[in-house]
């Protein structure tokens, strides 16, 4: 039998779909820890990357420190803060929060810091301040970047929390990390392919949720907003 006969077996074997280690209950905790990862990583970058692009104050420094969670490997992360603190989710939230804060951080700078000036002018000339301006300009405009950071942290997150198996929480990764101890190949490979496909429909469902509540015409912005960022940035 052909390595992908037995992959194909082993995702259609009624066993693996059904009982406390079957893929449904293992999906449900990945996206347990995806979402709350996320989440936690949405309330520590949106108002830092809102503030420094709002106000343009220390903006390099927010930014290369966020950009810490990218540069230090989400494994080793998880080992220190194991060895710190011991079994248990914390390990797992902490490395993945790290590497999901950085893209949002950066796209809500961009996102606020590139509305137009004249568009600031206009708001204060209405009588607008400060606050006002921002939840009322500013943030509406900036919308699709944000979206497009979460939506990039997201799949980042999805795609590393089977690091979680390896300090004993379960996952997807757990059929990564058995199936390597068992040799068992088609394990390993259904495994990566659930991962993958997992990844795959948080970025599609995201899009979805991203082309329902941003209007077409600050997505098309939001978009030149990044192509211009981008180019600045190489320059």
């Amino acid at each position: 039998m052909t390595v992908v006969n037995e992959v194909i077996a082993w995702l259609t074997d009624p066993a693996q779909w059904s009982g406390p280690d079957g893929i449904p209950v293992r999906t449900l905790q990945h996206l347990w820890y995806s979402l709350l990862a996320t989440v936690i990583a949405g309330a520590i970058a949106l108002p830092i990357g809102v503030f420094i692009g709002h106000t343009g104050r220390g903006a390099v420094f927010a930014i290369n420190l966020t950009n810490l969670g990218r540069a230090i490997p989400s494994l080793g992360i998880i080992i220190l803060v194991f060895t710190l603190v011991g079994f248990g989710i914390v390990p797992v939230l902490v490395a993945l929060i790290a590497l999901a804060v950085p893209p949002i951080v950066t796209n809500s700078y961009i996102g606020v810091r590139s509305v137009d000036r004249d568009v600031r002018d206009a708001a204060e000339g209405m009588g607008m301040r400060g606050r006002q301006v921002l939840w009322e300009v500013e943030l509406p405009v900036a919308t699709p970047l944000i979206m497009a950071g979460i939506r990039t942290s997201a799949v980042q997150v999805v795609a590393t929390a089977t690091l979680a198996a390896f300090v004993g929480l379960g996952g997807l990764g757990r059929y990564l990390i058995d199936g390597l101890s068992q040799r068992d190949l088609a394990q390993v490979v259904g495994g990566a392919i659930l991962v993958a496909v997992l990844s795959l429909l948080t970025e599609l469902v995201l899009g979805r949720v991203q082309t329902l509540v941003v209007p077409e015409g600050l997505a098309e912005r939001g978009a030149d907003a990044a192509v211009r960022a981008k180019v600045e940035k190489a320059a």
